[in-house]
């Protein structure tokens, strides 16, 4: 079943295999544990995938330091 897709693994994760790999099927973005292939998948729509990696190049908001 999953290996109709295209799996790949983010570029900074080139020396190891703990991290998460991506397939895109058109409709929605897979994302899966690379050590876990046959694991749980987790399946987005592109724009929410876009959003999420968006999201982790924005900085992160300042943090209150009042109570």
């Amino acid at each position: 079943m999953s290996q109709a897709w295209a799996w790949r693994k983010s570029s900074r994760s080139v020396d190891t295999d703990d991290c998460v790999e991506v397939a895109s099927t058109g409709v929605e973005v897979r994302v899966r544990d690379s050590k876990r292939r046959c694991g749980d998948i987790v399946a987005v729509t592109p724009a929410v995938w876009g959003s999420f990696l968006r999201s982790l190049a924005d900085p992160l908001p300042a943090r209150r330091t009042d109570s």
